[in-house]
C-alpha cells in the first residue's frame, strides 16, 4: 500500500471490511513500520506498508479486550468476561465474542493444534465476570451433567432498598416472542426459577446484593430483582431508571465447582466492580 491514505483505505483495499478493518485494530493486530496502529482514520506517508500480523501475540489481544483468563489446565478454561461482549456469536455479531476470540487465542498459541474451548454455559452480553469453558467435548458433556452442583453467584447492584436483608425469590419463567422474559405462573413453557439473595450494603439509592442461582434461566436475576421492585441499575430493559457504572450492575463473582476429570474442589472468585459506590462507616469501600 505506498499512496498517502488512511490506515481504514489500506485494510479495505486489502478486502477487509470497514467493521472487520475496526476489529482487526481494536485486537492489536494491524501493523505499520513496525508499531502497532489503533485508529481507523490514521493517516501514512507515502512508502508504508500495512501489515495484519494475525500470530502476533494473540493472548495480548485478548488482554486488550479486557478478556482476563484465571485458571487454565488441559480440561478447562476460566475466564473473567468483560461487560458489553457477547459469549457466543449473534446474527449481527460473529467476531468480537468471547467463544470466538478465545478460540482465535488457541489457534495461534500453536498453528498444527487442534485446541479449541467448549461452550458450557453463558453470560448475558451485558454482564461481566467468571465463565467456565471446556476444552474438549467430553469434560463439556461432563461438566453439563453436573452443572445443578456447580455453585454460582453474582455480585448486584438494585436500584432502592430491598424489602429484607436476604431472601428467596421464586416464579416460573417464561420468553415472550420480544425476548423479554417474565414471570409467568401456569404458562405453557414456564420453567420453574429460584434466586436467593442478601444485601452486603445499602446507601439510599441502592442495595449491593449478593446473588446466588439455584436455577439458571435466561435473564433470571434480572427479572426476579425487576419484579421485586429493585431492578439492576443499568438494566433498562428491565426498568432500570439509573445508570451509575454506565452499565448494567452485574457481576458473576463466584464459582466453585468439582473438576470434571479430578473431582478436586476448585473455586474461582473475582471482585465485583461496583464497591466505590458504597462506603462504610469508615469510608472505605465495602468487601
Amino acid at each position: 500500500m505506498k499512496d498517502k491514505n488512511s490506515v481504514g483505505d489500506c485494510l479495505e483495499r486489502m478486502g477487509y471490511t470497514r467493521t472487520k478493518a475496526r476489529q482487526l485494530l481494536k485486537l492489536g493486530v494491524v501493523v505499520a513500520n513496525g508499531i502497532r496502529m489503533e485508529r481507523f482514520d490514521q493517516e501514512l506517508q507515502k512508502g508504508v506498508d500495512v501489515e495484519v500480523q494475525k500470530n502476533r501475540g494473540y493472548s495480548e489481544a485478548v488482554k486488550r479486550l479486557g478478556i482476563k483468563v484465571m485458571y487454565e489446565d488441559d480440561d478447562i478454561m476460566v475466564v473473567e468476561k468483560p461487560a458489553g461482549m457477547l459469549t457466543i456469536a449473534s446474527a449481527k455479531e460473529k467476531t468480537m465474542t468471547l467463544y470466538y476470540q478465545l478460540n482465535e487465542m488457541m489457534k495461534k498459541r500453536n498453528v498444527r493444534s487442534r485446541g479449541r474451548v467448549f461452550i458450557v454455559h453463558r453470560l448475558d452480553q451485558d454482564t461481566s465476570g467468571l465463565i467456565v469453558f471446556a476444552k474438549n467435548e467430553e469434560i463439556k458433556l461432563r461438566l453439563q451433567d453436573r452443572w445443578k452442583a456447580v455453585t454460582k453467584k453474582y455480585m448486584a447492584v438494585a436500584e432502592g432498598r430491598m424489602s429484607s436483608s436476604e431472601g428467596i425469590i421464586t416464579s416460573d419463567l417464561k420468553e415472550g416472542k420480544s425476548m423479554f422474559v417474565r414471570s409467568s405462573p401456569g404458562a405453557e413453557g414456564a420453567k420453574a426459577s429460584v434466586t436467593r439473595y442478601k444485601v452486603l450494603q445499602e446507601i439510599p439509592k441502592y442495595s449491593l446484593l449478593e446473588v446466588t442461582l439455584e436455577t439458571g434461566r435466561k435473564n433470571q436475576i434480572r427479572v426476579h430483582l425487576s419484579e421485586q421492585g429493585n431492578p439492576v441499575a443499568g438494566d433498562k430493559k428491565y426498568g432500570a431508571r439509573t445508570n451509575p457504572f454506565k452499565r448494567m450492575a452485574l457481576h458473576s463473582c463466584y464459582i466453585a465447582l468439582k473438576h470434571p476429570r479430578s473431582g478436586k474442589s476448585m473455586r474461582f472468585e473475582s471482585p465485583g466492580p461496583f464497591n466505590t459506590l458504597f462506603k462504610d462507616s469508615r469510608g472505605n469501600a465495602a468487601r
